[in-house]
């Protein structure tokens, strides 16, 4: 049956550091380093007073549109899931029939339609939808199960040590600050879990010793020894960055 469509209108914006996917974290609480996000409500529609109350709570949710993301599939490659495709609806994957985001952020303050919040994980210029409070009676169950996510190494301590090589070292110091830390950020945190092939990572089998990463307009390229990956190489490509 033919659903009618609805009409969503945004109710503000986030401000927040990350200009691009690589540099947002994957969920709100992985940040390594704490950040502040800003979310800013449309004037005139008496925001003001609708945030009325919503101090007292420690954390709040925030109902948010994926802006930049356009298609979805049905089976997807969760990053930490092994080489296993997992259905949709059981992944926090971006990519959805409707690019609707929720995020469990720290509230800091309040100030007229202003809100702070801690260690958001939206890409700068989010919309936002909707706005609740987090209560934890009511949503807190810590016993639960994770499903796949419980066998999966999203949990877990990283697996391999991630080391750069000299002359990669100096390739990323010529980088803009703010690249730079994109780009060793997101290296290290996918290369400490799992450096095999996987179509998600952008991550290929160059021969029998060597593979190759793709970040942005960078290709690395790496070996795997042991339980140490060693990054030894760094070239352009002419490819467009995703």
């Amino acid at each position: 049956m033919l659903q009618p469509k609805l009409d969503i209108h945004p109710i503000g914006v986030v401000r927040t550091p990350f200009k691009s996917k690589y540099a947002a974290p994957r969920q709100p609480a992985s940040s390594s380093e704490k950040t502040v996000g800003v979310i800013t409500l449309n004037e005139r529609c008496n925001f003001e007073q609708a945030l009325d109350d919503l101090q007292g709570f420690d954390y709040i949710w925030v109902i948010f549109w994926f802006h930049k993301n356009k298609n979805w599939k049905p089976r997807v490659l969760p990053p930490h899931g092994g080489r296993r495709k997992r259905g949709l609806f059981s992944t926090r994957s971006p990519h959805r029939p409707n690019p609707i985001g929720l995020s469990l952020c720290k509230l800091i303050d309040i100030k007229g339609r202003t809100i702070r919040i801690e260690n958001p994980d939206m890409l700068d210029g989010t919309p936002v939808l909707d706005i609740k409070p987090y209560i934890p009676h009511a949503e807190s169950h810590p016993r639960a199960r994770a499903g796949w996510i419980d066998e999966s190494n999203e949990q877990s301590t990283p697996l391999y040590r991630v080391v750069y090589t000299t002359e990669v070292r100096k390739v990323l110091r010529e980088m803009e600050p703010e690249e730079r830390r994109e780009v060793e950020n997101y290296l290290t945190g996918l290369l400490s879990r799992d450096p095999h092939p996987h179509m998600y990572r952008r991550i290929k089998k160059s021969d029998e010793h060597t593979s190759t990463i793709a970040v942005k307009r960078w290709r690395f390229m790496f070996t795997i020894e042991g339980t140490t990956v060693r990054v030894f190489g760094v070239a352009h490509s002419t490819e467009k960055g995703l």
